[in-house]
């Protein structure tokens, strides 16, 4: 195999399976480029990412420009003589960067482009009730997740299935393609496809916003459910009970005819805990009231005094 150098870009933890497996692969990987530390918690210590972490645990050399296109991370960057960049959950490039290798630079992407462009693939997917998502692998060019896709893999979404257990699977299926691609690369056995849009318009996913998490208890029991388990564990569907902000990480559906308000509660204040939407029942089964540690509804209900309407 051809020894290329490698210079990798991602910050979270998502992005550290695909570095580890390029480690593990035994790709020269001359460097990481990361986020800057930031204070985080109540002693406003800095916080590394987790790529950093990763990337001091294996000796890597590491770089952390506050701009991208500051001068001297731009030199730094030449220096390196990279054949290909690797971006894994990073922020957008701009082109004096990813144009920078022969190679050019790879992005792994959270879905099955042209679909799910944007900063949320995982969230919208199963917001959506998507059955199916997936990886891509694609070259960067100038408009955002646009570029021409070398391999895709798909994986299938649980019913139940959460945002978080999506993104836990989906990283090692990422890593892993990401190393099938650079080997296709090198053995010059990848044809890049342009992006194909039929007459449907793709779906998109964008960042997420407060507005996205609150629960409205006019919508299907489905809708509903498949916004909790969207946005869980981060950044949490929320709802109102007795005026206080609830995070809401689980639920089941029950799906009846009733002639309840949309909104109102149903429990028997020690199992259960349901609200009531147009066509049955969520039921609320892992929670966190705000101020208050998260539990299960069982455990939730015994400290606290409902008050159901």
């Amino acid at each position: 195999m051809k020894d290329i150098r490698i210079v990798f870009m991602g910050t979270p933890d998502f992005a550290v399976a695909s570095l580890d497996a390029l480690v593990k692969t035994g790709f020269n990987v001359v460097a990481v480029v990361t986020a800057p530390d930031k204070p985080a918690g109540r002693g406003m210590k800095l916080n590394q990412s987790a790529v950093k972490k990763y990337a001091l645990d294996n000796n890597l050399h590491i770089l952390q420009p506050e701009k991208l296109k500051n001068p001297e991370f731009i030199t730094s960057l030449k220096s390196l003589n990279a054949d290909l960049q690797i971006v894994v959950a990073f922020r957008m490039l701009p082109e004096i960067v990813w144009s920078m290798p022969p190679m050019g630079t790879i992005n792994v992407h959270g879905s099955l482009l042209p679909n799910y462009r944007g900063a949320a693939p995982i969230n919208w997917a199963v917001i959506n009730g998507e059955k199916e998502t997936g990886v891509t692998t694609f070259k960067l060019k100038h408009e955002i997740d646009t570029g021409d896709i070398l391999l895709q893999d798909q994986m299938l979404i649980g019913e139940n299935e959460s945002a978080t257990e999506i993104h836990d699977r989906m990283k090692t299926i990422g890593a892993n393609l990401l190393v099938k691609t650079i080997r296709g690369l090198l053995e010059d056995s990848i044809v890049e496809q342009p992006q194909q849009i039929d007459q449907s318009v793709p779906k998109h996913a964008p960042k997420i916003f407060t507005k996205d998490c609150e629960i409205n208890w006019n919508n299907t029991v489905s809708s509903i459910h498949n916004q909790i388990r969207g946005l869980s564990i981060f950044p949490g569907a929320i709802t109102r009970l007795d005026e206080k902000i609830v995070k809401v990480y689980k639920s089941q559906k029950e799906l009846t005819h009733h002639n309840q308000a949309t909104g109102s509660i149903e429990s028997d204040g020690k199992t259960f805990l349901k609200f009531a939407c147009i066509d049955g029942f969520i039921h609320i089964t892992d929670l966190q009231m705000e101020g208050k540690k998260r539990m299960l509804v069982a455990d939730f209900l015994r400290g606290y005094r409902l008050t159901t309407s």
